[in-house]
């Protein structure tokens, strides 16, 4: 395979300007700036994009994502045509481990209802036994791939009981026990904060549901970084409302945008943030570095990095 020309699908923009990547890459490489559902890949071998598109079936050999989640993309498909696929896991780890952490501050240290009573102009210090600090506080992690051991560095840093879950069960520095998913309910029983970090695969839909919230302490916090359908939505509002829960800070939903309409947008402990988790000002330069090692490794005849397909 020779990569001699990369289109940057404007979807991109979603998480940072296209010219940023292009500007990144035309040094070593063409790179243009296309519009995958309107624009002719033909003149591409590859395209670094967000969104999926059925033009690349037949136009690019290689598609990179600049997301770690892939569950969009065709995996079949893709295999049959020839076409590889790459993902952007590993880069967000440090962006979405310091979120995680924003979160846990913001209910511990009641920073939620701080900033809404603000934009009431009111002066609402919290009660007495409402705030606590984050440390010994148990914390459990669902996924301890890249996205979880960013999440678990900082978890450990402000000191935090850390336990987690992985298909492996194999143990992980910072994490006090592994458990595999068959023991998914003892891992999280206990935990005040529980973690989402899992890809959204057939065994992860809807990981989280009645059954589980109910295991829950009622004082727990669901924090979902992974991707929306990981959570049984409707069961979650649920919940919340009859008080089984402690509040929620969730990033990704079932449906994006989350609807006006979403009960979730009323309730006072829960924290919403527009699939942002991963941001940062070097979001751009991160996926380039991914598409340069994996330019070097197309010319060394070498395997791909994060290769999906």
């Amino acid at each position: 395979m020779e990569i001699s020309s990369i289109a940057v699908d404007e979807s991109v923009s979603t998480v940072f300007p296209p010219e940023q990547l292009r500007d990144a890459l035309t040094d070593i490489v063409d790179v243009a700036i296309i519009d995958a559902s309107a624009d002719s890949l033909e003149p591409y071998d590859a395209v670094v994009t967000m969104a999926y598109h059925e033009s690349y079936l037949e136009g690019v050999d290689w598609i990179h994502s600049i997301q770690a989640g892939v569950d969009r993309f065709p995996f079949n498909e893709l295999r049959e045509q020839g076409v590889i696929l790459t993902n952007s896991s590993g880069i967000h780890g440090p962006a979405v481990g310091e979120t995680v952490a924003g979160y846990m501050l913001s209910f511990a240290r009641r920073l939620l209802p701080a900033v809404k009573s603000q934009t009431q102009w009111e002066w609402s210090p919290p009660a007495w036994d409402d705030a606590y600090t984050l440390a010994d506080e148990r914390c459990c992690i669902v996924g301890l791939g890249t996205l979880g051991r960013g999440i678990v560095d900082r978890a450990t840093a402000l000191g935090l009981d850390v336990v987690g879950v992985r298909r492996s069960g194999d143990p992980l520095d910072g994490v006090r026990t592994v458990y595999t998913p068959d023991d998914l309910h003892t891992a999280i029983r206990d935990s005040k904060f529980v973690v989402l970090a899992v890809p959204l695969v057939d065994e992860t839909r809807h990981l989280m549901s009645t059954e589980e919230f109910a295991t829950m302490r009622d004082d727990t916090i669901l924090i979902n970084v992974a991707r929306g359908p990981v959570v049984d939505q409707a069961a979650l509002v649920d919940a919340i409302e009859v008080g089984e829960l402690g509040g929620a800070a969730l990033d990704v939903f079932e449906a994006e945008p989350l609807p006006e309409e979403s009960p979730l947008w009323e309730f006072e402990e829960v924290l919403i943030t527009p699939h942002c988790a991963g941001f940062t000002k070097d979001y751009y330069q991160n996926v380039a570095n991914l598409v340069r090692e994996n330019l070097a490794h197309i010319d060394a005849g070498e395997e791909l990095v994060n290769r999906i397909v």
